[in-house]
């Protein structure tokens, strides 16, 4: 089971990176980054129900704190005038 999860896990990363890399406005890369925190805190829940260690807890705690203040930070930065298209300027 922890297999299956995972895998749909690394999927939905990959499917992240995959928009991040590839979206051609600043909001598909603020909602890739999104994913790529979720797919993260994922890992660390499977990896403390793997092994049965609560540090992992503790590190998805961390990453989801980083994450939210990320957004954040990169949501103010396009509301700030940015065009939300790569190459034009504000």
């Amino acid at each position: 089971m922890i297999a299956i999860l995972f895998a749909l896990t690394s999927l939905a990363i990959a499917i992240g990176v995959i928009r991040f890399v590839s979206g051609p406005t600043d909001t598909d890369r603020v909602i890739a980054v999104d994913i790529l925190f979720s797919g993260a805190v994922a890992m660390c829940a499977l990896a403390a129900i793997a092994t049965r260690r609560m540090l992992y807890l503790d590190v998805a705690i961390g990453l989801v704190a980083i994450g939210f203040v990320a957004t954040l930070a990169w949501a103010r930065l396009i509301e700030a005038g940015h065009s939300g298209k790569r190459g034009e300027k504000p």
